[in-house]
């Protein structure tokens, strides 16, 4: 057993959901001979911080393993809270422009920032877009939240500025949301395009973002959407390019070629984001706004979700995520 511990810990790195090499070495001994003398588990810190060695109150100076049995699920439950606190972080790193947005209600202080211009009204930023597609030479790069979308105006607002751009020898890249996968407007407008266009998805990706050539770049600065900013500053551009290709490279295919999203011990792509939202303690407005769904259809997966985990409850729910592994063996697939 002990050689078994020291394969994982080999394995595993330092973290706040890990156990170091000698917290395996040192619980398996306790595991052993039943109990530890206290001043040896200061080599392993990390066993007491886990509960997984405890005082004997007959014995001050002896610590007993907690048994395998309820020390898994509890490694488990650290495991979820460190893949949620990651995506968290992940989440704050897309939105490090936001304190920009303070700006939108000052427009002269707006002139004050070099390369960064407010544009008010839907008039006024479509114009404003559309000169920069007019002008693109390499590329245009978009994020696009949210679930089903007007095949209308996808066309009216897009297609031939698109076309356009495609006939020159531009190529275009789409994010959506998973939710948008089976939109058939969505694809019947990607399917009238001829030229080099792909379009992948995501089950969250960041507010609306446009980016053309890599030099200009439109974000949104009011909730209504009645305000954008047009970004020309050459190190914020470059941040934002890259944030669009960090999430392009981890997400799924879906036009032209379609890759279907894995299905994983009978849990979907759509319930594990849902249980990753859980954990961290959404509400279900929350989790419906974030993942492009309505509340209801959001409520639906969360019972469906609850049902096949055996929850009974909602302060259930997250502890049997934690102990299904779930959210730990999507982490390993990435």
């Amino acid at each position: 057993m002990g050689e078994r511990l020291q394969e994982v810990a080999e394995g595993h790195g330092h973290g706040p959901a890990q156990l170091c090499k000698a917290g395996f070495d040192l619980y398996a001994r306790a595991l052993r001979e039943g109990r530890i003398p206290v001043e040896d588990s200061d080599h392993a810190p990390c066993l007491l911080d886990f509960g997984l060695l405890r005082p004997d109150s007959s014995a001050p100076h002896w610590l007993h393993p907690l048994a395998p049995t309820l020390a898994l699920p509890r490694l488990l439950h650290e495991s979820a809270r460190d893949i949620a606190r990651r995506r968290h972080e992940e989440a704050r790193l897309t939105e490090v422009f936001e304190p920009l947005l303070a700006l939108d209600s000052r427009s002269e202080s707006l002139a004050e920032v070099p390369g960064i211009g407010l544009l008010a009204g839907f008039d006024r930023i479509n114009e404003a877009i559309g000169l920069a597609m007019d002008e693109a030479q390499e590329e245009l790069l978009t994020i696009q939240p949210g679930g089903r979308r007007s095949a209308t105006r996808l066309h009216d607002l897009g297609l031939p500025r698109e076309q356009r751009m495609l006939a020159r020898g531009c190529r275009i890249r789409t994010l959506y949301q998973d939710t948008t996968r089976h939109d058939l407007g969505v694809i019947a407008h990607f399917e009238r395009l001829v030229g080099d266009v792909q379009v992948r998805t995501l089950d969250e990706v960041t507010k609306r973002l446009l980016i053309v050539d890599r030099a200009v770049a439109f974000v949104p600065a009011s909730e209504d959407r009645t305000q954008a900013l047009e970004i020309r500053h050459a190190g914020l551009v470059s941040f934002l390019a890259t944030v669009f290709d960090r999430f392009w490279a981890v997400a799924t295919p879906m036009y032209p070629e379609t890759v279907q999203l894995p299905v994983i011990d009978g849990i979907t792509p759509r319930q594990r984001a849902i249980a990753h939202l859980l954990v961290e303690g959404h509400t279900d407005t929350a989790i419906a706004d974030r993942l492009g769904l309505n509340v209801r259809t959001a409520r639906l997966h969360i019972a469906k979700l609850a049902a096949q985990l055996g929850s009974e409850s909602r302060a259930q729910l997250g502890y049997r995520i934690a102990e299904s592994g779930i959210l730990k063996q999507e982490d390993t697939k990435q």
